[in-house]
């Protein structure tokens, strides 16, 4: 029997070696490849093309939202686990809108996560928890998602909004999307207007609060004891990156 090959997307290394550790000890699971931002995480879902891709919504460069939308446009048929600690209901209809199987946060125990993988090697399957809901059958084909109204940025202009929210210069958000400058200070000018925005800040406070990026945070890395959740050894509001 083949390997079921799974692509891991989290940008905290720490992480990510405690999910290697994990998945990796599960009979005929094989963590294919590693990526640490949204960009790197769709190259190699396009080069690799993983069993199953566990991505975290809050990443560097692109985030997972915009990621899942470019992936399964690519592929409609990668099967991607959301691993988060994201509970906003508009984050989670977006992405079961655009095709995400299945969710499961960091806050849950490792079994659920276990549960979660081995419920998606099926074809067809949808399955995990999510904060409100269980992700069944029901929400294929987006039955019983009503769209909520906010205002429609194009995939081009949510990557610039979130490069701006991030700090970066025009001329460097140009330079990461391959677009010129002046492109790229045309989308902001329509992203400020379709939003209402009239500031810089105001762009920043948009991003954070539709959870297109997250402030930042530091951790601290410990051993993991064996049933303990994924919430406790992930990074978490208000605690320090690296112990002294």
């Amino acid at each position: 029997m083949n390997a079921f090959r799974i692509l891991l997307a989290d940008d905290h290394p720490v992480f990510r070696l405690g999910l290697r550790s994990v998945l990796g000890s599960h009979e005929n699971w094989r963590i294919c490849s590693e990526a640490a931002d949204g960009q790197e995480a769709i190259e190699k879902c396009i080069h690799l093309r993983p069993d199953l891709i566990l991505l975290e919504i809050c990443l560097p460069r692109l985030n997972g939202v915009d990621g899942v939308r470019q992936i399964l446009k690519d592929n409609p048929a990668q099967r991607i686990l959301i691993l988060t600690n994201v509970d906003s209901e508009k984050v989670v209809r977006d992405c079961l809108q655009a095709g995400v199987r299945g969710w499961v946060l960091k806050s849950d125990g490792i079994d659920d996560l276990i549960t979660a993988v081995e419920a998606l090697q099926l074809p067809n399957c949808v399955s995990a928890k999510t904060p409100a809901m269980l992700v069944d059958g029901r929400w294929k084909g987006n039955q019983g998602l009503s769209p909520l109204e906010t205002p429609q940025l194009s995939p081009r202009e949510r990557e610039v909004l979130q490069c701006l929210a991030e700090g970066r210069r025009l001329k460097d958000v140009a330079a990461n999307l391959n677009i010129s400058v002046k492109t790229a200070d045309t989308h902001r000018t329509s992203i400020m207007s379709k939003l209402n925005l009239h500031s810089s800040s105001r762009l920043v406070i948009y991003a954070v609060r539709n959870k297109i990026i997250q402030m930042p945070f530091r951790s601290v890395a410990r051993p993991l004891e064996p049933q303990e959740s994924f919430s406790q050894w992930s990074p978490s509001p208000g605690s320090s990156r690296t112990s002294r």
